[in-house]
């Protein structure tokens, strides 16, 4: 069996490359040892920019009516108990339906579990008859060439062994990746935060038995401090628990599990646990994303806490990152460098974003060490003011991991070699603000244009040279040097006050994935030498 491209893990990131892929008109293959349920969903968040891609791919509709209920609040808040407990606290959050997206994006985050999220993108991926996904398929061994990879996979109901000869080779098969381990690459960082237990239960009584104001996930305050959580996996009758843990690994039984969930929830009640999980809570990134041939995305790359919802927002990203840079390869323009810019640009960002979660963790356990006080649980005035007093300290501790969109959006590839700098200074990369620019290296911003669309409509399939005047100058070497290099170039008129304000240039370059290469009120005084540096040559 030849492919171009072989997809090791069929999580979320990985049937997102191949969706990427095949809407690009690449052939690829992916293999996923399970069968392809998803009985504990471990992501339920996909942030603006993993939408906008969504919106490209023409799939927005489907992950919107992907199974979450969209009426249901998605109000965070922080309890003694959901039954005879106390509120201490809460961040007010609409329901999805309800929700507007950020000034900076077209589109919104979107509650969408892994359980709904997987299948919208494997029908994604499926709809393109030249990607093929084979699950309980196994990647059994592998060796690199210099003109490809030869693999060995393998069907696990039949036992049928298959030869792949393919140009490369993806990892996308998380944690515990066989690439990895394989390629030899070691993870830097923190390899044990928590030792954490996941269930899934189902409960038609517990919406009755609740006397807190729903919402989306429930913070649970102990004498010890924070304990547990539990979030609304459908908005309907589905919950995933989590017993935090700390670093000491402690095997729980159904009856210890079982007795943490009625303590939350404050009485005993009917549910049935659907799945268990324990797994632990990490802070790492490999120290290589790949070879030439061979490339670590997703959490084989790095692991991070779920606080805040990076992990499979992060590995989206780096999905649609190498996609393009694949097809760049495969269809013979791209350079003898443009793969090796993948690590270059992402793996910063993918520490970024582990250290931020891994801050989001301590703030959500800030409070073991300054536990509540004992009035906090009594009834009363005083227990009245205890807990007004420790709630509004933990409501402004948690904020931070409430409010995130400089990490969501505000990302850049700041010392990219692919990227043609312009000398002006770096904005500051705040996790909770972000202001929108067309520096080099940046997400293209989006503007919505008089017909409608957003800018960011604009690109997606090759490179796309965006003018922003109604006299804009000549453009005619930048045109001539990607024909000569047989880089995909289309030339976009958006004359409208709005979009020049936002990108501040006459003549801005954007390549496939969305990020400005460079900028200029004039045409490049070299444009073979921008040319052959934007896709990787130089």
């Amino acid at each position: 069996m030849k492919t171009p491209v072989l997809i090791v893990g069929g999580g979320p990131v990985g049937l997102a490359l191949a969706g990427d892929l095949g809407w690009r008109g690449i052939s690829c293959l992916l293999v996923e040892k399970g069968d392809g349920s998803v009985d504990n969903p471990k992501m339920d968040i996909v942030h603006p920019r993993a939408m906008e891609f969504c919106r490209r791919w023409g799939i927005v509709p489907w992950v919107e009516n992907g199974g979450y209920n969209r009426n249901y609040p998605q109000d965070y808040i922080w309890v003694t108990a959901l039954n005879g407990g106390y509120e201490l606290g809460r961040e007010p959050n609409p329901a999805n339906a309800l929700e507007l997206p950020p000034p900076q994006s077209p589109q919104k985050r979107e509650r969408c579990p892994q359980n709904f999220f997987d299948p919208v993108l494997a029908r994604h991926a499926r709809s393109y008859r030249h990607v093929t996904l084979r699950h309980e398929t196994e990647l059994v061994d592998f060796s690199e060439h210099e003109d490809g990879v030869s693999a060995t996979i393998v069907d696990l109901k039949t036992g049928e062994r298959t030869s792949v000869e393919a140009q490369y080779l993806i990892g996308c098969d998380g944690a515990g990746s066989l690439i990895r381990e394989k390629l030899g690459v070691s993870m830097t960082g923190n390899s044990v935060l928590t030792y954490t237990t996941n269930a899934i239960f189902r409960s038609d009584e517990l919406a009755g038995l609740n006397q807190i104001k729903p919402g989306y996930r429930y913070i649970f305050i102990g004498p010890e401090g924070t304990w547990c959580t539990i979030v609304a996996i459908d908005g309907r009758n589905t919950y995933r628990f989590s017993l935090v843990g700390n670093q000491n690994r402690n095997k729980l039984s159904d009856a210890d599990i079982r007795a943490a969930i009625e303590r939350a929830v404050g009485c005993p009640f009917r549910f049935d646990i659907l799945s268990t999980m324990p797994w632990t809570r990490r802070e790492l990134v490999a120290d290589s994303y790949g070879t030439k041939r061979i490339f670590l995305v997703g959490d084989s790359a790095h692991q991070l806490s779920p606080t805040g919802g990076f992990g499979m927002n992060t590995g989206i990203q780096e999905a649609v990152d190498i996609s393009w840079k694949l097809e760049a390869c495969l269809r013979g323009w791209g350079g003898a460098g443009l793969l090796a810019s993948y690590e270059a640009e992402r793996k910063p960002v993918a520490a970024r974003n582990v250290r931020e979660a891994a801050r989001n963790l301590d703030r959500m356990l800030a409070s073991r060490q300054t536990k509540p006080p004992e009035a906090v649980f009594r009834p009363g005035p005083e227990g009245d003011a205890a807990r007004r007093a420790y709630g509004d300290w933990y409501t402004r501790m948690m904020a931070p991991e409430w409010f995130t969109i400089g990490i969501q959006l505000g990302f850049r590839y700041e010392s990219s070699p692919i990227i043609v700098p312009d000398g002006t200074p770096a904005p500051p990369d705040d996790p909770a603000r972000y202001v929108q620019t067309a520096r080099p290296g940046h997400r293209a911003p989006h503007v919505w244009m008089q017909d409608g669309r957003s800018t960011l409509d604009l690109y997606g399939r090759g490179f796309v040279l965006l003018r922003t005047r109604a006299a804009p100058p000549d453009v005619g070497g930048l045109v001539e040097a990607a024909k000569t290099r047989g880089v995909p170039l289309s030339i976009v008129d958006v004359f409208e006050m709005p979009v020049w304000e936002a990108y501040e240039r006459e003549l801005i370059l954007v390549r496939p994935d969305g990020h400005v290469a460079w900028r200029g009120d004039e045409s490049p005084a070299d444009p073979l030498a921008v040319i052959d540096r934007i896709r990787g040559a130089n």
